[in-house]
């Protein structure tokens, strides 16, 4: 999307801080945000931890500066911390996210010396108990950027609350959100349940927690998508404190988000190819991997399958004949392309021969296929992504096979059943509909007098108005 920035000489425009925390998923939607403040006169600073754990943040991060160079760029040099005073965790972006936590009173300095000085800042969703008391200290309004669905918001907001994780883990089916449908206790990872020092739940809770004492919440969805969630948690049906909640999606790619040419698309068919990724830190199994390979070559379509064998891309050097199997590899070449490098999901998705979307349900990879209107087949992995794929559902946009459980706790998931649910995406002219509705009330919504653009005027108007 062209966006133009103009009159940022003036020292009248707003001064916002965006500190977005580890991984892609994170990452993309802030820089993307940062895009559209700058295209309504508001100046950015964009605070990045370092070292990043991936190459493909770094390469992210370079790209975006390049393109927009009167962001201004700071850098969180990360403490050294002792793994024993961490949190335990074994994944790497985690490990990460609490560095930053750690390292977050190195922000003082960055914030106070801002020129002009800061009107707020926008902190990620997991950084939020962590960083609050740096910008109380400093007087600066924090707002929080959630960077995942509104469904999920209403779970994250509440789990401080109303969550005895033992007794849900034993004694019931569903989570009852108030204000929400029942929230089967199945789309929750069993480690949040079980595991008192899981990271994922203490941050979650922390957070949650936390997030009542921001200044308000900015959300990458829109009206449209999610309209009974975003009504139940504006009217304090969720939770009676929750600051204001901003819809400011779908948060739209950029012009510069551009990967390598991918000469073998254009010779394909119109709406011919199954697009397969599970994100930019997802690694299936490499038996799941294969019998995905099978289901892939017996659903009859051609297929673009971009391969993740390790979380980390730095890791990820083996070679694809290695990883998927040679023999496989071999046949898979005759129907489609096989990658294992970093590619711009969204080049790929607009593209014309793209039929359909496999993917994990990283809120990312649903806002990206929403906006260029590519029906789904939800094959969640872990986290959120089975409370996001119940919104594929619920909205028609795809399809979900819920029988299909968390990789780590069921078998693989065979190749003729993967095939089937292939085809019936592809053939499916009624999800293909709806999925083009949908897209047209994304961008409805981020129009100029759409409800996103809407809501996001109406808070750079008061950051404009506390500067006067």
């Amino acid at each position: 999307m062209s966006r133009t920035v103009t009159h940022l000489d003036s020292m009248s425009a707003p001064h916002v801080a965006l500190l977005p925390s580890s991984g892609m998923g994170h990452l993309m939607p802030f820089l993307r945000l940062a895009a559209a403040l700058l295209a309504k006169e508001v100046r950015v600073m964009l605070i990045t931890a370092h070292p990043m754990v991936s190459e493909a943040e770094n390469e992210a991060l370079s790209s975006f500066l390049s393109a927009f160079d009167k962001v201004t760029s700071e850098r969180l040099d990360l403490l050294r911390i002792d793994p024993e005073q961490s949190m335990a965790t074994d994944d790497p972006f985690y490990r990460h996210i609490d560095l930053i936590r750690c390292s977050s009173h190195l922000l003082s300095p960055l914030l106070s010396s801002a020129s002009p000085p800061l009107s707020a800042i926008m902190t990620d969703m997991s950084l939020v108990s962590a960083v609050l008391p740096v910008t109380r200290a400093l007087a600066i309004p924090n707002y929080v950027l959630f960077t995942s669905s509104a469904r999920m918001l209403t779970l994250f907001v509440s789990s401080h609350r109303i969550f005895n994780w033992k007794v849900m883990a034993e004694e019931t089916d569903e989570v009852q959100i108030p204000g929400q449908e029942p929230m089967p206790i199945r789309w929750i990872p069993s480690s949040f349940l079980q595991d008192e020092n899981d990271f994922l739940r203490n941050y979650l809770v922390e957070n949650g927690r936390s997030m009542m004492e921001s200044e308000g919440i900015l959300i990458n969805t829109f009206e449209d998508f999610e309209h009974d969630t975003l009504k139940a948690l504006n009217d304090g049906k969720v939770i009676s404190t929750l600051p204001q909640l901003i819809p400011i999606g779908p948060l739209p790619p950029l012009d510069h988000e551009t990967g390598i040419g991918l000469a073998w698309l254009d010779d394909q068919l119109s709406q011919s190819v199954v697009y397969v990724s599970f994100g930019s830190r997802t690694a299936i199994s490499r038996n799941q991997m294969r019998e995905l390979g099978e289901g892939l070559l017996s659903s009859g379509f051609r297929f673009l399958w971009v391969v993740k064998d390790k979380k980390v891309d730095r890791d990820d050097g083996e070679e694809l004949d290695m990883v998927v199997g040679r023999e496989l590899m071999t046949r898979l070449r005759e129907r489609g392309l096989v990658m294992k490098s970093w590619v711009a999901q969204n080049e790929i998705l607009r593209h014309h021969a793209i039929g359909g979307f496999v993917t994990h349900c990283g809120w990312n990879s649903i806002v990206e296929a929403i906006w260029n209107g590519v029906p789904i087949l939800a094959w969640p992995q872990h986290g959120d992504q089975k409370i996001n794929s119940s919104l594929v559902l619920r909205s028609g946009i795809g399809i979900w096979e819920e029988r299909w459980g968390w990789p780590i706790t069921e078998p693989a998931v065979k190749a003729e059943k993967i095939a089937a649910r292939i085809k019936e995406m592809m053939c499916n002219e009624l999800l293909r509909s709806r999925a083009r509705a949908m897209k047209e009330a994304a961008r409805n919504a981020i129009a100029i007098d759409g409800s996103s653009t809407k809501g996001l005027m109406e808070l750079i108007g008061l950051w404009k108005n506390e500067g006067t």
